[in-house]
């Protein structure tokens, strides 16, 4: 028999190499969740299947800075499928708020106890201690160009905002931002790292630094 001739394993050596694997893994863990800066924007990269898209570096510093301030001293931010504008925001860490990230992409988890899961399709399938209205201000960013992604994000950021709205989304959903969140479009323009097909724009809903 031809398989007598194929090495076999000890276990005691099996159990070596699974030992040896599971430690390669922790070690890209920590290089993943604590390398180099964690926070920095594409220090998890853009997974395209999943529609991402990360800010250029100036935008995303831009609407963290003013996320910060609409949502005041010790205030509260969510950011809706929004993780670049998160990752700036923790580099400021310690200047008087907190923020969580609400994500479909799992690879996000790395960020502890402020990453949630999140579905768009199902708006409101969130944590018990996610309270309602307990967010000064929301960012949001739905990942895909369609009225229905819109409408059932819409419904997040109205169960979690207590008043106070930063959509980012395509130029051409201007009217139906208007429908579903009554937001209103800003001068400020969004770039990306990488330039989108679709003119992008921000809308907000107070009185707002991106005029």
């Amino acid at each position: 028999d031809d398989d007598d001739d194929i090495p076999q394993l000890s276990s005691h050596a099996l159990a070596a190499l699974q030992e040896f694997y599971l430690e390669q893994q922790h070690r890209e863990g920590m290089k993943t969740s604590q390398g180099f800066n964690q926070y920095s924007v594409g220090s998890i990269e853009e997974d395209w299947q999943l529609s991402q898209f990360w800010y250029s570096d100036e935008t995303a510093s831009c609407l963290a800075n003013e996320a910060v301030v609409a949502a005041g001293k010790g205030g509260r931010i969510a950011c809706v499928s929004a993780p670049s504008v998160y990752q700036k925001l923790k580099e400021q860490d310690g200047k008087g708020f907190s923020v969580c990230i609400l994500e479909y992409d799992r690879r996000f988890s790395v960020y502890g106890e402020e990453f949630i899961f999140y579905d768009y399709n199902h708006p409101l399938n969130l944590p018990e201690n996610l309270l309602p209205h307990s967010f000064d201000i929301v960012i949001a960013d739905p990942p895909y160009l369609s009225e229905e992604c819109l409408q059932k994000t819409a419904e997040t950021i109205k169960y979690l905002t207590k008043g106070k709205i930063l959509l980012c989304t395509g130029a051409i959903m201007e009217e139906q931002a208007a429908k579903h969140l009554g937001v209103k479009i800003c001068k400020f323009i969004p770039k990306h790292s990488r330039n989108l097909a679709n003119e992008f724009r921000c809308y907000v809903n107070y009185a707002s630094g991106l005029d």
